[in-house]
């Protein structure tokens, strides 16, 4: 090989490396997390050919609900029947891989000889490869250890008004938290129910009610012209007395009955609680690829749904960006999957560009010889006679 070839040869394929490429994964998307939110990204990756894997662990914070609500055109739907749709109608595009599987680790790998990263994730023993991810990963309640509660979780206890209030309208009610929570509960819920207890499990203390005042400066007046009381007795147990799902009236109302059992011997019955538990990452993932939080939530942009990894998107209520609810969960997702897939087509158009414009052999020849200086020559020439 003549020495400027050799010299076109090396300056090629260093063009060629540096080149925008694509890193060539066994799908283009994965998405871990089979709730609404994930679900709504293969929907949009599918809709424009974009091959995606869907990873389910089977575990949804709205599972315990007999129904959702307030999500237009599926009010009242079973969630796992929500789910089954979904899947259905989302398989007829055949774009998504179904892995009904927890993931257990994900890999940035990263592809120095083409400039690009990938993302591996490990499942069961088996690895699967794509260039994007999106994190559909959920969050998870952090309930008290109260007997009877997490059996009552969902179905007559809940902590959204908008997805469970209206069945239990105009029903004795309660508060289930702390003191700092309770008027912020009052002001969701008064247009839905008025006989309110609050039972605040211990938590009224000078200095909690020191911090509410902070907040809310006339909280006891507040809660008096709402008629809320106030129970700071210790919860022993709540006791299930009737089954809403049972007992129902012809305009949507679910009749639950609980009993409150107190650590002064006293109980108390309600119908229904709304209730101030934390929540917390249902998965480790965003911590294992170390993504800056917001406190327990994901840092993401809410203008393309990114976090601060690239390559990694997050939706649902796994983000930050404040709200938790199913249409919500679907919005994100239908978001994450336009960005997603505008993303990579960018990064296609211009890996076929590179491809295109490489420079013409004499200048390639030229400026390998300008970078490389003539020590190459006296080097070449020790190889020929060798």
């Amino acid at each position: 090989m003549a020495p400027k070839s050799l010299l076109y040869t090396l300056f090629a394929s260093l063009t060629v490396a540096l080149a925008a490429s694509v890193p060539q994964t066994d799908y283009e998307v994965m998405i871990i997390g089979g709730g609404p939110s994930g679900l709504s990204v293969a929907s949009g990756l599918s809709r424009v050919r974009r091959k995606n894997v869907l990873f389910d662990s089977g575990e949804y914070r709205n599972a315990p609900t007999r129904n959702m609500h307030d999500v237009i055109g599926n009010d009242g739907a079973v969630p796992a029947d929500f789910r089954a749709l979904a899947r259905s109608q989302i398989s007829k595009y055949n774009q998504t891989t179904w892995v009904n599987q927890k993931v257990d680790s994900i890999l940035v790998v990263t592809d120095e000889a083409k400039n690009t990263t990938y993302f591996n994730a490990s499942v069961a023993g088996k690895a699967y490869t794509a260039r994007k991810l999106v994190l559909g990963t959920g969050m998870k309640d952090i309930l008290p250890d109260t007997p009877g509660l997490e059996e009552a979780w969902g179905k007559g206890v809940y902590w959204c008004p908008w997805c469970d209030g209206w069945e239990h309208r105009d029903q004795p009610f309660g508060i289930l938290g702390s003191l700092l929570d309770v008027v912020g509960s009052v002001l969701e819920v008064y247009t839905l129910n008025t006989d309110i207890i609050a039972f605040v499990n211990g938590t009224q203390t000078p200095e909690t009610e020191d911090a509410l005042s902070q907040k809310y400066p006339n909280w006891e007046k507040q809660l008096e012209a709402y008629g809320v009381a106030l129970n700071n007795e210790t919860i022993e147990s709540i006791e299930r007395l009737q089954d809403g799902e049972d007992v129902r009236d012809d305009e949507g109302r679910q009749f639950d009955v609980f009993r409150v059992n107190l650590a002064d011997g006293s109980s108390v019955i309600r119908n229904a609680f709304i209730t101030n538990f934390p929540s917390e990452q249902r998965s480790s993932i965003p911590e294992d690829l170390g993504l800056k939080m917001q406190g327990n939530k994901i840092d993401t942009n809410i203008n393309g749904m990114r976090t601060s990894q690239a390559g990694v998107f997050a939706v649902g209520d796994a983000n930050s960006d404040g709200s938790t609810n199913v249409p919500h969960a679907m919005f994100s997702g239908k978001r994450a999957a336009v960005f997603v897939h505008v993303e990579m087509a960018r990064e296609e158009s211009q890996a076929a560009i590179s491809k295109r414009t490489l420079p013409s052999r004499r200048a390639m020849e030229k400026e390998a010889e300008r970078r490389m200086g003539s020590d190459l020559e006296k080097l070449w020439e020790r190889v020929r006679r060798a």
